[in-house]
Protein backbone atom coordinates (compact mmCIF):
# COMPACT_ATOMS: atom_id res chain seq x y z
CA UNK A 1 0.00 0.00 0.00
CA UNK A 2 2.93 2.38 0.79
CA UNK A 3 5.04 1.47 -2.09
CA UNK A 4 1.64 2.49 -4.40
CA UNK A 5 1.16 5.87 -2.68
CA UNK A 6 4.76 6.35 -3.03
CA UNK A 7 4.51 5.50 -7.04
CA UNK A 8 1.50 7.97 -7.29
CA UNK A 9 2.93 10.96 -5.60
CA UNK A 10 6.24 10.54 -7.81
CA UNK A 11 3.83 10.70 -10.73
CA UNK A 12 2.08 13.58 -9.53
CA UNK A 13 5.50 15.11 -8.58
CA UNK A 14 6.95 14.53 -12.24
CA UNK A 15 3.44 15.54 -13.64
CA UNK A 16 3.67 18.72 -11.81
CA UNK A 17 7.18 19.77 -12.21
CA UNK A 18 6.41 19.08 -16.57
CA UNK A 19 3.52 21.26 -16.13
CA UNK A 20 5.22 23.95 -14.52
CA UNK A 21 8.63 24.22 -16.50
CA UNK A 22 8.63 22.13 -19.57
CA UNK A 23 5.08 22.14 -21.15
CA UNK A 24 1.52 23.99 -21.17
CA UNK A 25 -1.60 23.03 -22.71
CA UNK A 26 -2.95 25.93 -25.14
CA UNK A 27 -5.98 25.69 -27.06
CA UNK A 28 -6.53 28.01 -30.59
CA UNK A 29 -9.07 30.73 -30.05
CA UNK A 30 -9.66 32.39 -33.39
CA UNK A 31 -9.06 32.01 -37.09
CA UNK A 32 -5.87 33.68 -37.69
CA UNK A 33 -3.42 30.80 -37.96
CA UNK A 34 -6.20 29.00 -40.17
CA UNK A 35 -5.39 26.49 -41.69
CA UNK A 36 -1.98 25.72 -39.99
CA UNK A 37 -3.81 25.55 -36.35
CA UNK A 38 -7.55 25.38 -36.36
CA UNK A 39 -10.30 26.70 -33.63
CA UNK A 40 -10.37 24.34 -31.56
CA UNK A 41 -7.22 23.16 -31.75
CA UNK A 42 -5.56 21.82 -28.36
CA UNK A 43 -1.68 21.65 -28.34
CA UNK A 44 1.44 21.24 -25.98
CA UNK A 45 3.81 24.22 -25.64
CA UNK A 46 7.49 23.54 -24.94
CA UNK A 47 7.71 26.69 -22.70
CA UNK A 48 11.51 26.51 -21.95
CA UNK A 49 12.31 26.42 -25.40
CA UNK A 50 11.98 30.15 -25.30
CA UNK A 51 12.65 30.86 -21.28
CA UNK A 52 14.80 33.50 -20.18
CA UNK A 53 18.68 32.19 -19.44
CA UNK A 54 19.02 30.29 -16.15
CA UNK A 55 16.22 27.67 -14.54
CA UNK A 56 16.64 25.03 -16.17
CA UNK A 57 19.24 25.58 -19.55
CA UNK A 58 21.67 23.35 -18.23
CA UNK A 59 19.03 20.48 -18.45
CA UNK A 60 16.87 22.34 -21.42
CA UNK A 61 18.33 24.74 -23.07
CA UNK A 62 16.98 27.47 -25.01
CA UNK A 63 16.44 27.11 -28.69
CA UNK A 64 16.75 31.00 -30.46
CA UNK A 65 13.83 32.35 -32.55
CA UNK A 66 14.19 31.93 -35.78
CA UNK A 67 12.28 33.22 -38.88
CA UNK A 68 9.28 31.13 -39.79
CA UNK A 69 8.81 29.42 -35.95
CA UNK A 70 5.60 29.63 -34.59
CA UNK A 71 5.28 31.05 -31.07
CA UNK A 72 2.95 31.49 -28.23
CA UNK A 73 3.64 35.08 -26.59
CA UNK A 74 2.22 38.21 -24.52
CA UNK A 75 0.38 40.39 -26.48
CA UNK A 76 2.15 43.49 -26.05
CA UNK A 77 -1.53 45.40 -25.47
CA UNK A 78 -3.07 42.90 -22.85
CA UNK A 79 -0.22 40.91 -20.91
CA UNK A 80 -2.47 39.07 -19.25
CA UNK A 81 -3.46 37.42 -23.05
CA UNK A 82 -1.88 34.88 -25.05
CA UNK A 83 -1.48 35.06 -28.98
CA UNK A 84 0.43 32.55 -30.93
CA UNK A 85 1.43 33.57 -34.38
CA UNK A 86 4.06 33.05 -36.97
CA UNK A 87 7.57 34.60 -36.53
CA UNK A 88 8.30 36.36 -39.87
CA UNK A 89 10.90 39.35 -38.55
CA UNK A 90 14.13 39.36 -36.19
CA UNK A 91 15.74 41.75 -35.09
CA UNK A 92 17.63 43.55 -37.35
CA UNK A 93 15.36 42.59 -40.64
CA UNK A 94 13.65 44.96 -42.33
CA UNK A 95 10.35 44.00 -44.73
CA UNK A 96 7.19 44.89 -46.57
CA UNK A 97 4.28 43.31 -47.80
CA UNK A 98 3.33 44.02 -51.45
CA UNK A 99 0.49 42.27 -52.82
CA UNK A 100 -0.08 40.74 -49.81
CA UNK A 101 3.67 38.91 -50.66
CA UNK A 102 6.33 39.00 -47.69
CA UNK A 103 9.54 40.89 -48.62
CA UNK A 104 12.74 40.44 -45.95
CA UNK A 105 15.64 41.58 -46.57
CA UNK A 106 14.41 42.48 -50.07
CA UNK A 107 13.89 39.58 -51.04
CA UNK A 108 10.74 37.44 -51.51
CA UNK A 109 9.98 34.47 -48.80
CA UNK A 110 8.52 31.45 -49.68
CA UNK A 111 5.75 31.05 -47.34
CA UNK A 112 3.88 27.63 -47.91
CA UNK A 113 1.98 28.23 -45.03
CA UNK A 114 0.44 31.08 -45.65
CA UNK A 115 -3.36 31.21 -46.74
CA UNK A 116 -4.80 34.07 -48.83
CA UNK A 117 -8.47 33.79 -48.18
CA UNK A 118 -10.82 35.72 -50.38
CA UNK A 119 -11.27 39.19 -49.31
CA UNK A 120 -11.99 43.02 -50.17
CA UNK A 121 -8.82 45.15 -50.92
CA UNK A 122 -7.32 46.58 -48.25
CA UNK A 123 -3.99 48.72 -48.90
CA UNK A 124 -3.02 49.11 -44.97
CA UNK A 125 -2.79 45.63 -44.87
CA UNK A 126 -1.53 43.99 -48.29
CA UNK A 127 0.82 46.57 -48.90
CA UNK A 128 2.32 46.86 -45.60
CA UNK A 129 3.63 49.57 -43.97
CA UNK A 130 2.03 51.90 -45.53
CA UNK A 131 1.47 56.00 -44.01
CA UNK A 132 -0.67 57.32 -46.32
CA UNK A 133 -3.76 55.07 -44.83
CA UNK A 134 -4.75 53.95 -41.35
CA UNK A 135 -6.84 50.50 -40.92
CA UNK A 136 -9.76 51.40 -38.22
CA UNK A 137 -8.11 48.39 -36.54
CA UNK A 138 -4.66 50.08 -35.79
CA UNK A 139 -3.74 50.51 -32.68
CA UNK A 140 -2.98 54.15 -32.45
CA UNK A 141 0.03 54.21 -30.63
CA UNK A 142 1.66 51.86 -32.95
CA UNK A 143 0.74 53.72 -36.28
CA UNK A 144 2.67 57.24 -34.35
CA UNK A 145 5.51 54.70 -33.65
CA UNK A 146 6.15 52.78 -36.87
CA UNK A 147 6.94 56.12 -38.53
CA UNK A 148 9.99 56.39 -36.51
CA UNK A 149 10.74 52.58 -37.95
CA UNK A 150 9.92 52.77 -41.69
CA UNK A 151 13.15 53.83 -43.99
CA UNK A 152 12.84 53.50 -47.94
CA UNK A 153 9.02 51.87 -47.54
CA UNK A 154 10.77 49.32 -45.07
CA UNK A 155 9.94 48.56 -41.64
CA UNK A 156 13.08 47.80 -39.77
CA UNK A 157 12.82 45.90 -36.51
CA UNK A 158 14.90 47.43 -33.37
CA UNK A 159 17.03 44.96 -31.55
CA UNK A 160 15.49 42.53 -29.02
CA UNK A 161 11.88 42.85 -30.90
CA UNK A 162 10.00 40.38 -33.60
CA UNK A 163 7.39 41.18 -36.35
CA UNK A 164 4.68 38.08 -36.33
CA UNK A 165 1.79 37.41 -38.43
CA UNK A 166 -1.26 34.84 -38.31
CA UNK A 167 -0.96 32.49 -41.71
CA UNK A 168 -4.10 33.46 -42.29
CA UNK A 169 -2.98 36.74 -43.50
CA UNK A 170 -6.28 38.21 -44.73
CA UNK A 171 -7.70 37.18 -41.03
CA UNK A 172 -5.07 38.26 -38.92
CA UNK A 173 -4.51 41.31 -36.52
CA UNK A 174 -1.28 41.06 -35.82
CA UNK A 175 1.96 43.31 -35.72
CA UNK A 176 0.27 44.89 -38.48
CA UNK A 177 -1.47 46.63 -36.65
CA UNK A 178 -0.57 46.62 -33.30
CA UNK A 179 3.71 46.04 -33.22
CA UNK A 180 6.51 44.29 -32.29
CA UNK A 181 6.63 41.16 -29.95
CA UNK A 182 9.47 42.19 -27.15
CA UNK A 183 11.72 39.36 -26.61
CA UNK A 184 10.61 39.22 -22.98
CA UNK A 185 7.33 38.69 -24.00
CA UNK A 186 7.79 35.94 -25.34
CA UNK A 187 6.34 32.45 -23.98
CA UNK A 188 7.41 29.22 -25.83
CA UNK A 189 6.95 27.46 -29.08
CA UNK A 190 4.01 25.18 -29.40
CA UNK A 191 4.98 21.02 -30.02
CA UNK A 192 2.22 19.53 -31.58
CA UNK A 193 -1.63 19.72 -32.06
CA UNK A 194 -3.24 16.55 -29.49
CA UNK A 195 -6.72 17.35 -29.82
CA UNK A 196 -8.78 18.81 -32.66
CA UNK A 197 -12.34 19.64 -33.11
CA UNK A 198 -12.44 20.16 -36.56
CA UNK A 199 -15.65 20.23 -38.56
CA UNK A 200 -16.41 16.90 -40.16
CA UNK A 201 -19.59 15.29 -41.69
CA UNK A 202 -23.01 16.09 -40.21
CA UNK A 203 -23.56 12.48 -40.33
CA UNK A 204 -21.62 10.30 -38.40
CA UNK A 205 -21.64 7.34 -35.84
CA UNK A 206 -20.09 7.95 -32.74
CA UNK A 207 -17.26 6.02 -33.32
CA UNK A 208 -16.27 7.95 -36.52
CA UNK A 209 -16.86 11.38 -34.27
CA UNK A 210 -13.85 9.98 -31.57
CA UNK A 211 -11.58 8.84 -34.31
CA UNK A 212 -11.85 11.81 -36.14
CA UNK A 213 -11.35 13.95 -32.63
CA UNK A 214 -7.43 12.54 -32.94
CA UNK A 215 -6.97 12.28 -36.57
CA UNK A 216 -5.64 15.42 -36.76
CA UNK A 217 -2.72 14.65 -33.94
CA UNK A 218 0.13 16.45 -35.65
CA UNK A 219 3.24 17.80 -34.98
CA UNK A 220 3.35 21.82 -35.48
CA UNK A 221 5.29 23.79 -38.46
Amino acid sequence: MLTAIQSLLLVVVIATFIVTFIVQPFRIPSESMDPTLRVGDFLLMNKQALAPHGGLDVLLPKTPVRRGDVAVFHYPLHPEVDFIKRVVGLPGDHLHLRDGRLFVNGKVVDEPYAFYGASIPDSFRDNFPTLHSMDSNVDPAWWMMMRRDVRDGDLWIPAGKYFVMGDNRNNSEDSRYWGFVPEKAMVGKPMMVYFSVAAGPEKATWGERAARLFKNVRLVR
